[in-house]
């Protein structure tokens, strides 16, 4: 994920951030503080968790550059009024039939996730070892 990206270049070290779901457990071992939120401000630094929060992270950005009322016009402009047709977009709202097959299927990307963060946070120094 792009938070991923930026905690390896050490953006994110000492840092609250959020990602996907699925990776955000990689932050710490990258220096940043994990945070379970759509979008996520520490200073100068915001992140985004998965793909739809994308459009939260959007707006909140145009919010910060350019004041809420002109967030709110982008948000009328792009018609952004969600309304999923299932309650099963976070593993908070999910079956745990639903999770624990994602789980299943993200499993070799999780662990190959697990064993960069690891690598480059040793090399960050956030990790003890060489």
């Amino acid at each position: 994920t792009g938070s991923l990206v930026l905690a390896a270049a050490g953006l994110l070290k000492g840092k609250r951030a959020t990602c996907h779901w699925a990776a955000i457990e990689h932050l710490k071992l990258l220096g940043a503080i994990p945070v379970n939120e759509r979008v996520v401000v520490d200073g100068n630094i915001v992140t985004g968790a998965g793909v739809a929060s994308g459009i939260d992270f959007a707006l909140k950005l145009a919010a910060i550059l350019d004041g809420e009322a002109g967030a709110r016009e982008i948000q009328l402009q792009i018609e952004y009024d969600p309304a999923p047709p299932f309650n099963a977009g976070s593993p908070k709202t999910a079956s745990p039939e639903t999770l624990a097959t994602l789980k299943t299927r993200m499993a070799k990307l999780n662990e190959e996730r697990r064993t960069v963060a690891t690598r480059v946070g040793r090399k960050l120094g956030v990790i003890p070892g060489a």
